[in-house]
């Protein structure tokens, strides 16, 4: 079982990178967040994995963070719900707000992704409530963490104005302290982030 892949980035496409592993090429399938996250073209990166074997095929699944392939084994093995499904899920949005919205039942949040309906959203909940990661340190100690629909709410909007998903995601990761702000707080320091300098 290939548990992981670390090498050099030959090529980044929407939800794939291909990785130089002592001269070989693997073709690995990850979410657009680990895209993101992996580094430029030439860097080393490490990815932990999953293989899906198949009669007629092999198919490697890898991420820059744990909690990503963690989330998208709990998500594929959900009933309707497939690689690519999970894939496009974490590509909207992230673990920790994936629990959040399962463990409050928020269907609204979850069928707001791409290839999840009310039907699917309502089966993600009754397969994985019981089955979700501890509560982050955070949770814990009573620090508030933003709502899971803000992210998804400034993603969104930001999207409306025409930007890209990557472009929305990265603006929206650099502003400090966007736990304690509005959505509409957030997409407007995110166009600050976004505004061309003079």
């Amino acid at each position: 079982m290939i548990s992981g892949v670390r090498g050099r980035i030959l090529s980044k496409l929407p939800g794939v990178i291909q990785v130089d592993v002592g001269g070989i090429f693997i073709r690995v399938l990850t979410s657009q967040n680990s895209v993101d996250l992996a580094g430029d073209v030439g860097d080393e990166v490490t990815l932990v994995t999953y293989l899906q074997v198949r009669e007629d095929d092999l198919t490697l699944f890898g991420f820059v963070a744990p909690d990503e392939l963690q989330c998208f084994q709990l998500l594929i093995g959900v009933n309707g719900i497939g690689p690519r499904v999970a894939l496009g899920m974490l590509s909207a949005s992230r673990p920790d707000d994936i629990y959040q919205a399962i463990a409050a039942e928020d269907t609204a949040f979850l069928s707001r992704m791409p290839g999840i309906g009310k039907k699917t959203a309502n089966r993600i909940i009754f397969d994985l409530r019981g089955k979700l990661p501890e509560p982050t340190e955070d949770e814990i100690s009573g620090v508030p963490v933003a709502r899971r629909s803000d992210d998804m709410d400034a993603l969104e909007a930001l999207q409306a104005l025409g930007y890209s998903p990557t472009e929305a995601r990265d603006a929206l990761s650099r502003i400090e302290g966007s736990e304690e702000q509005t959505v509409e707080e957030r997409v407007f320091n995110a166009l600050q982030v976004l505004a061309p300098t003079s």
